[in-house]
């Protein structure tokens, strides 16, 4: 007999890191003393969690793969992150893979692997749930999970997501007011 799930489900905004909670450098994010926090980044945050969502990070970081980095500078930059926002990220995914550098993952977006697995931890609703990103990669693994999305755009970007923001602020206000409708 199969056995139900009785913990409460939850609603989540899942969160591209470079070009959503950081500014976008051009190259591999890891340094802390390049890490630049755009403005109205915590606000959004702080927005998103009082209206009752998971703040979840999933991000792509190939540099790890590559040899330029380690995943204690993954850490230090979410570290970083969380004391801006006032500790309110709830967690965070990395895919530390490189299909030219060590092997082809799941996990790595487009692929949607650490948003199920993080929705299988959290008992995320898919239906009530969100992922903001800036690259179509996001909008991508977004969409195979079953979430709405919403595409950060810069200049001379094709929009890809189900919605459109300039930044995470924007994008928060639009999640918002959308309130936790489930997706149709």
């Amino acid at each position: 007999m199969k056995q139900t799930d009785k913990r409460p489900v939850s609603k989540c905004v899942f969160l591209d890191r470079d070009g959503v909670l950081n500014e976008e450098i051009g190259d591999y994010m890891h340094r802390l003393e390049d890490l630049v926090i755009p403005d109205g980044m915590a606000e959004g945050i702080k927005m998103l969690k009082e209206a009752g969502y998971l703040l979840i990070v999933v991000t792509n970081q190939a540099g790890i793969a590559k040899g330029m980095y380690g995943k204690e500078a993954v850490h230090a930059i979410h570290q970083r992150m969380q004391e801006e926002c006032d500790s309110l990220l709830d967690d965070i995914y990395f895919a530390p893979h490189h299909e030219r550098h060590t092997t082809r993952s799941l996990s790595r977006k487009p692929e949607s692997l650490m948003i199920e697995r993080a929705m299988a931890k959290y008992n995320i609703d898919p239906a009530q749930s969100w992922m903001i990103g800036d690259r179509a990669r996001d909008m991508q693994a977004g969409q195979k999970a079953g979430l709405r999305t919403i595409h950060i755009l810069t200049e001379g970007d094709t929009p890809a997501g189900d919605y459109t923001a300039l930044n995470l602020l924007e994008a928060a206000r639009l999640i918002v007011e959308q309130g936790a409708q489930p997706k149709a």
